[in-house]
């Protein structure tokens, strides 16, 4: 029994399922990435130390906007108030919470222009991780199609078209990512 020919379609999906997967990333952590305006998802790359074990903050507490500048952490465990607190002033984002029972005021200072800048690269240095990562797909992409020339599964032209595919997927795909990037450091730096 013969092997079935190689499925360009499947191939595609492929690809695309997993150029998808470096573009959820990058806008996952865009939303990290502070702005001027406050948002929930600026604290989900928090990491808690709660009950022996190293939790997401959405895991042990509730993020809410109350004004431009303010976040409000309700924390669902009093006994780990203190814990969520140090998370936050340790994460690196330049955050003093201020705790109240177990509700945490998040007050977000106004970003300084050096501040933006150092955010604005951020931005740049993921967006490059996710092109690399889209790079990485185009390769194992190329490199399938390689394979079964080699196995003259397909003919020559044929491997030419499907090259050309997967490149054009590629392009389309730094494209977003480029827009994205673009988009994310007009939003930073807008005061």
């Amino acid at each position: 029994m013969a092997a079935a020919p190689p499925d360009n379609k499947a191939l595609k999906a492929d690809l695309t399922r997993r150029m998808d997967g470096a573009m959820d990333t990058l806008k996952k952590e865009f939303s990290g990435l502070r702005t001027g305006r406050a948002s929930p998802s600026l604290l989900e790359p928090i990491r808690v130390e709660a009950y022996g074990a190293n939790q997401a903050l959405k895991e042990v507490a509730n993020v809410s906007v109350s004004g431009p500048s303010m976040l409000v952490v309700q924390v669902y465990d009093r006994s780990i108030t203190k814990q969520v607190e140090v998370a936050i002033r340790d994460s690196g984002l330049g955050l003093n919470p201020q705790s109240e029972g177990q509700t945490i005021r998040v007050n977000l200072p106004p970003l300084t222009e050096q501040r933006r800048n150092e955010l604005a690269k951020m931005a740049a240095k993921y967006a490059e991780a996710a092109k690399v990562a889209v790079r990485g797909v185009r390769r194992d992409g190329m490199e399938q199609v390689q394979a079964w020339k080699k196995k003259s599964e397909i003919g020559e032209d044929e491997a030419k078209r499907w090259s050309d595919e997967v490149q054009k997927l590629t392009d389309d795909y730094v494209k977003k990512i480029d827009v994205a990037v673009a988009e994310k450091e007009k939003d930073i730096k807008t005061v």
